[in-house]
């Protein structure tokens, strides 16, 4: 996981069908992500929520108002910004792919929802609590390797630990993101493990 993430466990918990949840959450706030083969799907099935996975465009104006986010718990893929890159790209699209190694996450491009300033506006920030996965990447790269040699997902075979730790690492700066915005978030290192908080401060300086 990226070091420069500081996490602290929560204390007040509920279990929802075995998993621990933050206490204060609710069942139909849990939005699941993370790399590819983290364990989302592993996750809502778990808890019994909406099997079909999707994918949010976080650089797209309104993304808080797509339809497939309106039945939840889900797992999404997430559409990242990059520099120089007019599209957003899931971390397993091919051009992704091909040049992680110089595509640098654009974070002012990562959109939130507004704040809701009167009565009758829409809480859109309180609508979703953003689960994390976000296992080591020796465990993710293990992963990647058994369901390689099964042939269910072509795109592992293309993954190496390199580009396994980058994916972690631009999730990371995802969540920070998305906390410092004031968003709900929460990381987790696997399916059955406690969620953390995040600590980090405004001030800490991060890079993409």
């Amino acid at each position: 996981m990226n070091p420069t993430l500081r996490l602290e466990p929560l204390s007040k918990l509920q279990e929802i069908r075995g998993v621990p949840f933050d206490r204060a959450m609710r069942f139909n706030q849990i939005i699941v992500t993370g790399p590819p083969g983290a364990g989302k799907s592993t996750l809502v099935r778990r808890i019994g929520g909406w099997p079909e996975e999707g994918t949010i465009d976080l650089s797209l104006k309104g993304w808080w108002r797509a339809r497939n986010l309106a039945l939840r718990p889900r797992e999404v893929h997430l559409g990242l910004p990059f520099v120089g890159r007019s599209k957003a790209l899931p971390l397993f699209h091919e051009d992704w792919l091909a040049d992680w190694r110089t595509l640098k996450l654009d974070l002012s491009r990562i959109l939130v929802p507004p704040v809701a300033r009167h009565f009758f506006s829409v809480d859109w920030r309180s609508r979703f609590a953003f689960a994390f996965l976000l296992p080591p990447a020796e465990a993710l790269v293990r992963r990647y390797r058994g369901r390689a040699t099964m042939a269910t997902h072509p795109v592992d075979r293309l993954l190496g630990p390199e580009q396994v730790r980058r994916q972690l690492e631009i999730y990371s700066l995802v969540a920070l993101h998305l906390h410092r915005q004031g968003m709900i978030v929460y990381v987790r290192t696997a399916v059955s493990s406690p969620p953390a908080r995040i600590l980090n401060t405004p001030d800490e300086h991060i890079h993409g």
